[in-house]
């Protein structure tokens, strides 16, 4: 069977480089999407699927479904498409994109002889404000036997982790005076903003060694002879998991009322981006994806990798068994982000990445349809993660 799967990719490859290549040539920012997940959308409709679009609020977001009408598990696949500022698709969602419908469409192509049904989800501004919170919080993933995507990267590796993060601005609201004249007259905001950064230097020292904050001074005022009636600091938050990451964030809280009490401004709160939770990857589904890479070729794949970055696929990885690995484009040490990262997405490197990640998603699908052991022990070890 996994050799119609091949097969089945043959067919469509050269339309998911093109696919691609478009996507890599008309690169859209987050939640503007609007050609790109057209583009999707008509692939995934022209094979079948039923295509729900603008879903969770999001324009560009969409959720396509392939039923077999029988009895059997679902699998979805994940598709990002928004691009970067200044460097176009520098972080290779042109290939997530094209590897996650493509895996969907050939994974279709088997189901009425293994039953279940295949999801493909249009996710959205990953850069930004991830489109799966909102997703997951709607309990959309909810309904998976397996999550999966594939990520490029200069070489092959494992399904990870990643750190729980929120974005918070911290807005601080004082009065205005001449700072010369009358500055008794006034309530410094600034000073408000620089305590809050100091007490969060101070805190460092007694946190655990995952935890990570960075922050700026978004607004500090305007003019150096007028006491700054209005300040604000952007930071983000990160931890290994979820639930320190909470008890840090009260921390920061405090200190942040304490700035407030410290010089008689007025705080107030609010995430300037969605919060995103940790990755917890389904090991015994990232061993049946390597082992579907290495089938396929792939001669080296890589421990997983120490994340200190966020990514949206660890809200779905707290709904449903998850996988987020890498597929290597040959180019060990390729920093992403950049214009060569995104240069070697359309390279022969690139397109051969896009048939092995894709190719492999849809036999690792395969393989948690017909085998039941696996499945067994997917939900076992996702069972395990949320105690």
């Amino acid at each position: 069977m996994k050799k119609q799967l091949q097969e089945e990719f043959e067919k469509i490859e050269s339309e998911l480089q093109e696919m691609s290549r478009e996507l890599f040539e008309n690169p859209e920012l987050g939640g503007e999407e609007y050609k790109s997940s057209q583009l999707l959308i008509d692939f995934l409709e022209k094979h079948e699927f039923i295509v729900e679009k603008g879903v969770v609020d999001r324009p560009t977001a969409f959720r396509a479904v392939y039923d077999s009408n029988k009895e059997g598990k679902a699998i979805g696949f994940m598709s990002e498409y928004d691009a970067l500022p200044g460097v176009g698709h520098g972080c290779g969602h042109n290939l997530i994109a094209t590897m996650g419908v493509g895996a969907g469409v050939v994974l279709s192509k088997v189901l009425d002889k293994t039953g279940g049904k295949v999801i493909v989800y249009g996710t959205p501004a990953e850069e930004t404000n991830g489109a799966k919170v909102p997703m997951s919080d709607a309990q959309f993933f909810d309904e998976l036997d397996a999550a999966m995507m594939v990520h490029p990267e200069g070489e092959s590796s494992m399904s990870g982790e990643s750190l729980a993060m929120d974005a918070i601005q911290y807005s601080y609201h004082g009065k205005t005076a001449h700072a010369a004249a009358a500055p008794e007259q006034g309530i410094n905001a600034l000073d408000s903003v620089i305590q809050l950064f100091n007490g969060i230097n101070a805190l460092r020292e007694h946190l655990r060694s995952d935890v990570r904050i960075h922050g700026v001074i978004n607004e500090g005022g305007t003019a150096a002879n007028v006491v700054p009636d209005y300040a604000s600091a952007q930071f983000y938050i990160r931890a290994k998991d979820r639930a320190y990451l909470d008890e840090v964030a009260s921390k920061v809280q405090s200190i942040a009322e304490g700035a407030a009490l410290m010089t008689g401004a007025q705080l107030s709160i609010e995430n300037y981006e969605l919060s995103y939770d940790d990755m917890r990857t389904n090991e015994p589904l990232s061993e049946a994806f390597r082992s579907n890479l290495e089938a396929l070729g792939e001669e080296t794949i890589l421990p997983a990798k120490k994340s200190l970055g966020s990514i949206d696929m660890g809200n779905v990885s707290q709904a449903a068994p998850a996988i987020h690995p890498y597929i290597g484009m040959n180019m060990p040490g390729v920093v992403a982000h950049t214009t060569t990262f995104a240069n070697q997405t359309m390279t022969k490197s690139g397109m051969d990445a896009l048939r092995k990640g894709g190719l492999s998603l849809a036999m690792t699908g395969y393989d948690v349809l017909t085998n039941a052991d696996l499945s067994r022990e997917i939900k076992r070890a996702f069972e395990e993660t949320k105690k």
